[in-house]
């Protein structure tokens, strides 16, 4: 599977509210369309897929919502394609294929929601790397 594009078509993000001590951050990744696309200029031996999904960060409760929706184009193995597009009229996403998919949307739309987080003063939606003094560590 290679990643060929990339694009968000709507990006949404509110604060309603003071963060507090309750603050729960929940991620969610919907897959609303997987389709064959054809085209003229990407000339490839294997198939492309289109995938339109949405990525939410929800701040609970009632804090803040950010959202993103966008378009993929994957290049995928022809006989990986059928399997998918297959499943896909089910509304199933063959697991190997979904785990990918989800990374690569996790991905772009993280730094993208790191950026707004900062400019809603939220804190990131994910743990961030810290350093810590080696007196600290030897404290505990």
């Amino acid at each position: 599977m290679r990643l060929i594009g990339f694009n968000f078509s709507k990006i949404n993000a509110e604060k309603t509210s003071d963060i507090n001590k309750n603050l729960k951050i929940n991620n969610g990744i919907d897959v609303s369309e997987i389709r064959e696309v054809k085209s003229d200029l990407l000339k490839t031996k294997e198939e492309i897929l289109g995938i339109t999904f949405e990525h939410t960060i929800t701040y609970n409760p009632g804090i803040a919502k950010l959202s993103f929706i966008g378009n993929i184009l994957l290049e995928v193995d022809s006989s990986l394609a059928r399997e998918i597009l297959k499943k896909w009229k089910d509304k199933q996403i063959p697991e190997k294929f979904r785990l990918s998919l989800f990374n690569a949307i996790l991905k772009k739309s993280s730094l993208k929601a790191l950026q707004i987080e900062e400019e809603l003063n939220l804190p990131p939606h994910f743990p961030l790397p810290s350093l810590k003094s080696i007196k600290d560590e030897n404290s505990k």
